[in-house]
């Protein structure tokens, strides 16, 4: 299993200097029979610390919950509320200024942590100080660019190809042989925001887990990577010419 928390030491950090933070945001929540409550953050975690890898970039440990109020009423699924979330990465970016960083690339890989856009627009008024990624383009293009069976995030939107192939590579053995048999198409959610994913989903998937492998996983982490530059160059200079 990868490791999903930042092993360096104090030296080593001392050693990099590094002048971003990236801070990986996932959630607690449902995510069909087969992949695990914990999918979002496992998902930000490994792509947060390729693109801390890449960049030469201060990797954090993740925010592990966070606003799944959508997904209420199955079992282990945990939110905290869009004030508490904004609060704590408050507290978080005043942290890593007193010790000398002061810009924060947050990674997201969950889509109902709609107040990350705000959060970041806010820190960045006077300059920018936060970045957000992927964004909804950045998903759509990187299915377009490995070639997935479904390339709309709208329909491909929880515990489909995406996510079930980033585990199969990053951590195959999470991922249940469940994922076979759960496909659930739901492309038309006019009042997701009031009926929550109940109203759409018996299983809790919406998407086609079935057409995820392992190799489409790979291929979309080492895209993200390459596509988190700009975001980081936004930042500070980016250090590694690659």
């Amino acid at each position: 299993m990868l490791p999903l928390l930042p092993i360096a030491t104090t030296a080593d950090e001392a050693d990099r200097a590094a002048t971003i933070a990236v801070l990986p945001v996932g959630s607690f929540e449902q995510h069909g029979s087969h992949l695990p409550l914990a999918t979002d953050t496992m998902i930000a975690c490994v792509l947060a610390t390729e693109i801390a890898r890449r960049y030469d970039l201060l990797l954090l440990p993740p925010i592990t919950v966070a606003c799944s109020h959508e997904h209420v009423g199955w079992v282990g699924t945990v939110s905290i509320s869009s004030a508490t979330l904004h609060a704590v990465i408050a507290d978080i970016a005043a942290s890593l200024e007193n010790g000398g960083i002061r810009r924060i690339l947050i990674v997201n890989a969950h889509g109902g942590n709609y107040v990350l856009s705000n959060i970041v627009q806010e820190a960045s008024i006077v300059e920018p100080r936060m970045a957000l990624f992927p964004g909804r383009d950045d998903w759509r293009s990187i299915r377009e660019a490995v070639g997935c069976d479904e390339t709309d995030p709208y329909r491909d939107m929880h515990a489909g190809e995406l996510e079930t192939s980033i585990l199969l590579y990053a951590l195959p053995e999470v991922v249940r042989s469940s994922f076979r048999d759960t496909d659930h198409d739901a492309n038309h959610r006019p009042h997701l925001l009031s009926l929550g994913m109940r109203g759409y989903t018996p299983s809790g998937v919406i998407g086609r887990p079935s057409t995820a492998t392992a190799d489409k996983g790979k291929a979309i982490i080492e895209g993200l990577v390459d596509l988190a530059r700009p975001f980081v160059e936004i930042l500070a200079p980016v250090k590694d010419p690659g």
